[in-house]
């Protein structure tokens, strides 16, 4: 049976989920949920996600919502289609489980005042707020001056293959990037460039963005 993405190409979160899939090949289809109408906000999609977010994933029988835990699931139910995916040993996946909290904890939230005052918030009619958007662009250097650091010794997050670790940054840090017109935030931390070009030139993630551009 067909994977189900309840979501929007448009959103990072799902987005995260769909590079995952097709880094595993595994066919799904996507059920649109209209952001701009609050969709996700109505009693349908609440019924099977309470937190009214995006995505919910349907895999048959099985329900699951939350991205990080999406993509940590299929990784694992397809292992052999993509073993280091998820991480080869328990070190390593104890690595990768790492990075994913980082990614949560100390990544995005400085990443999301930057996407929600300089890009959600025209798209819902309102002007920029670029202040808050500045200073989380300040804490988010600290953190990239450690990814760096990371990235000095090893080639990807997690060691020297590319696993869920690399693929849960880049929606967002795209959105940041090319979108917001960030990318200044690369000059000067070499190591975190040559990652970014590495990662995102990855045929999975073009897939991504062609879905996108449709």
């Amino acid at each position: 049976m067909t994977v189900k993405i309840y979501g929007s190409t448009k959103a990072v979160c799902p987005q995260r989920v769909m590079h995952c899939l097709f880094e595993l090949d595994v066919d799904f289809q996507l059920v649109p949920v209209d952001l701009e109408a609050g969709q996700h906000k109505s009693p349908p999609h609440l019924a099977i996600q309470p937190f009214g977010k995006i995505p919910y994933v349907q895999d048959g029988d099985f329900g699951i919502y939350e991205s990080r835990a999406i993509v940590r699931y299929f990784a694992e139910k397809y292992a052999e289609r993509n073993p280091g995916l998820l991480g080869r040993t328990p070190e390593q996946r104890a690595l990768v489980d790492q990075w994913l909290y980082v990614d949560a904890i100390n990544y995005d939230p400085h990443v999301f005042p930057i996407v929600f005052n300089l890009l959600i918030l025209p798209r819902m009619g309102l002007p920029p707020n670029p202040a808050p958007a500045m200073e989380s662009a300040k804490r988010l250097e600290e953190v990239l001056d450690i990814y760096e650091a990371q990235l000095s010794k090893t080639k990807y997050l997690a060691g020297d293959e590319f696993t869920l670790a690399d693929l849960t940054h880049i929606p967002a840090t795209r959105f940041v990037l090319e979108e917001a017109g960030m990318v200044s935030l690369l000059e000067g931390r070499e190591n975190l460039k040559a990652w970014w070009v590495d990662i995102t030139s990855r045929p999975a993630w073009k897939k991504v963005m062609q879905l996108l551009r449709n």
